[in-house]
């Protein structure tokens, strides 16, 4: 770990009468202070020159004045020079509130990578047109990064890492003056720097000196905003990346078995829906198309995890093909499996808006879709992370009173459910969050689908909580361990189960893509019964795999599982052959073969 042993920095310029205060306010925490004078009035050099004799006090001097930014320029070089690891900026008129510094300094020490900086909390002496003013700033900000992680770029009290700080002075020209604080935050973020923020009280003294020129620091900052606006552009992908929604490089490798499926950290935000979301419905889909080549792009020469995952599974899949005989459409690439993944994201986003008209579906057994439309029946609809779920959605607009709700295992159902009703607030379709397919899961249900409302679960992703609980059953020609609370919960449900698969048709335009969804019945029950319930779980799971099989060789790249699917996460592959031979004869995991019997009968 990089080890923290930070200095203050203090840009003056005429400060003279503030700048005592200033020092004995940092004094206790005992670390170097750097001051710089930038070309200062006498009064002013005559004060410093009597606060040099300070213990651990270095003066730096500029000869004529340069502006804030050129005394910050020469302030880090030096922290820099002389083997400092961060750079902590206190302007030097006081107004910054010496009690934040200690959560300045904690925040930098457990984040060292990170750019820590002041956002401000202003009493009634902010002047009206300075706090305007940052709003403007703010949101150029957002879009020169395409983010909104920078609160406040404007803040003079900040914790540098002065290595990657140093790296952006030296490949980029800033500006010098009151313009450098926002550039040099813009630029980092763009080196991949990220920022956190501290709430801080800051105060406008009445007798205050304040060196911004409304005329020319106005000018500069327009002149910064404008170069900062298209030297967004090129990065366009980059920054996207940084956002892009359930990014497949965020899942767990194939390699590395450490992190269940579950537990790999979305970069994904509300914020990263809604940014996709406007460049899709300002530019269009050819547009969207285009930039999505660039980010998936980086994400190829990137994204090891990412690669690896897909590359093992396409090895998987060729194997299997060649065995069988079975032809494929084309040679396939991990390339074209992650920009298939961004492609759905875009299906996605249109299904959310309701661009994905019954003009844009061939459905496959709707006769069955429309029994059941029909009878105004609550049925159970087993998905998978094959091709395009969202497509249901589709489905259920096409008749009107179709409620859909689909159950997800992840902690941003709620986020997600107010983005889908801010996007589109017809919406018909409603997330739920579980963790733990128990009773109190099992009731809700039920009353939706007495209500006649659809239940979406996907059976092709093992149990958050318990992993080990899993029908082992052949995906591919090779054993894969699939979960069985979602099969034991449609039994409890005692409802109608079908089978939905929504896949693009990759031969079609992607201007106007047409999609094909597949709705088949499944059971008119799954019913499990108690002396032979492991043994009919055992045969529903392998009928389920065999059709998650069957669509997947009709569209082998929209196979969205990013992670070995073979494996489960503690077990090394000899352990996982080794214990598939002897479920595929005891049915469940010999290990736990007793206490998970016992645990399934009670929650029957």
């Amino acid at each position: 770990m990089t080890s923290f042993t930070p200095c203050f920095v203090i840009p003056c310029y005429n400060h003279g009468s503030t700048m005592a205060s200033v020092i004995a306010s940092l004094q206790p925490f005992g670390y170097p202070i750097i001051v710089v004078d930038d070309g200062s009035d006498n009064t002013t050099k005559a004060t410093l020159t009597i606060l040099s004799d300070t213990e651990n006090l270095t003066l730096l001097t500029n000869p004529v004045n340069q502006g804030k930014g050129g005394a910050m320029i020469l302030g880090l070089r030096e922290a820099h020079r002389l083997g400092f690891s961060h750079a902590i900026q206190i302007d030097a008129d006081g107004q910054h509130d010496p009690a934040t510094i200690p959560r300045l300094i904690e925040a930098s020490q457990t984040n060292p990578e990170q750019l820590i900086s002041g956002r401000p909390i202003y009493d009634d002496s902010v002047p009206k047109s300075r706090l305007y003013g940052r709003y403007a700033t703010h949101i150029w900000v957002w879009i020169e990064t395409l983010s909104l992680q920078l609160k406040d770029s404007m803040c003079g009290f900040r914790s540098y890492p002065l290595t990657s700080t140093i790296d952006t002075l030296n490949r980029y020209s800033l500006g010098l003056r009151m313009d450098f604080d926002t550039e040099i935050m813009v630029k980092m973020y763009w080196q991949g720097i990220d920022c956190q923020f501290i709430e801080t009280h800051v105060v406008y003294p009445e007798d205050g000196i304040s060196h911004f020129d409304a005329l020319h620091d106005n000018i500069r900052i327009s002149k910064m905003h404008t170069k900062l606006f298209f030297g967004m552009l090129p990065r366009i992908p980059k920054l996207l990346a940084r956002h892009f929604t359930t990014s497949p490089d965020n899942l767990q490798s194939n390699s590395e078995q450490a992190t269940h499926w579950a537990k790999s950290k979305e970069r994904g935000t509300v914020f990263g829906i809604k940014l996709l979301m406007a460049v899709y419905s300002l530019l269009g889909r050819s547009v969207f198309n285009a930039i999505l080549k660039l980010v998936i792009g980086y994400y190829h020469k990137t994204g090891k995890q990412a690669r690896l995952a897909s590359e093992q599974y396409i090895q998987q899949l060729e194997l299997y093909c060649r065995e069988r005989h079975h032809p494929l459409a084309s040679p396939l690439s991990s390339y074209q499996h992650l920009l298939s993944f961004g492609q759905t994201m875009l299906d996605k986003l249109a299904g959310w808006r309701g661009d994905i008209t019954r003009d844009d579906l061939t459905i496959h057994g709707q006769e069955h879709f429309e029994r059941v439309i029909g009878n105004q029946q609550g049925i159970v609809i087993l998905g998978s992370h094959l091709g395009n779920l969202e497509l249901c959605r589709a489905m259920g607009r096409l008749r009107t009173n179709v409620t859909i709700n689909a159950l997800v295992f992840t902690e941003h159902a709620e986020r997600f459910n107010k983005v889908m009703e801010a996007i589109n607030p017809d919406s018909s379709i409603n997330l739920i969050q579980v963790t733990t397919l128990g009773p109190d899961t099992a009731i809700l249900l039920q009353q939706k689908l007495e209500q006649g409302e659809w239940v979406v679960i996907v059976g092709d992703r093992t149990s958050v909580t318990k992993e080990q609980r899993v029908i082992w059953a052949d995906f591919l020609g090779k054993p894969a361990p699939f979960p069985q609370g979602p099969f034991m919960l449609a039994s409890v449900l005692a409802a109608p189960v079908y089978l939905l698969f929504g896949l693009r048709d990759e031969q079609q335009s992607q201007q106007r893509p047409s999609y094909h969804v597949y709705f088949e019945p499944f059971a008119d029950q799954i019913v499990l019964p108690r002396k032979q319930r492991m043994q009919a779980l055992q045969s529903v799971v392998e009928q389920y795999a065999a059709r998650l099989e069957h669509f997947t060789l009709q569209a082998p790249l929209q196979w969205y599982n990013f992670f070995n699917f073979w494996q489960l996460t503690r077990q090394s592959p000899v352990e996982t052959v080794s214990n598939t031979h002897n479920n595929k004869n005891n049915s469940i995991e010999p290990n736990n073969r007793q206490s998970e019997h016992n645990d399934q009968s009670k929650s029957q």
